[in-house]
């Protein structure tokens, strides 16, 4: 069986983050360019485009989900 390559010198700490700061600014880059986000109409909070607001629930002018609505817990254990 062939041998594994080992390292010769230990490497620096600020190599190691400095090759992984480096991959996550391409993958974040690549990432923005793939993600559109654009100002809700209504609210006027951030949201992806051709999606549901999260803030207030619509969509193209329409009241797709009823973000008002609260939803209660049930907090008793029935046995």
């Amino acid at each position: 069986m062939p041998k594994h390559a080992t390292p010769k010198q230990k490497l620096s700490k600020i190599r190691t983050k400095n090759r992984y700061g480096s991959f996550k600014r391409k993958v974040l880059t690549k990432l923005s360019n793939l993600i559109s986000i654009a100002d809700c109409k209504s609210c006027g909070a951030k949201k992806r485009n051709h999606h549901v607001c999260e803030e207030c629930g619509q969509y193209r002018g329409k009241q797709v989900i009823d973000k008002q609505k609260k939803i209660d817990k049930i907090t008793t254990i029935k046995a």
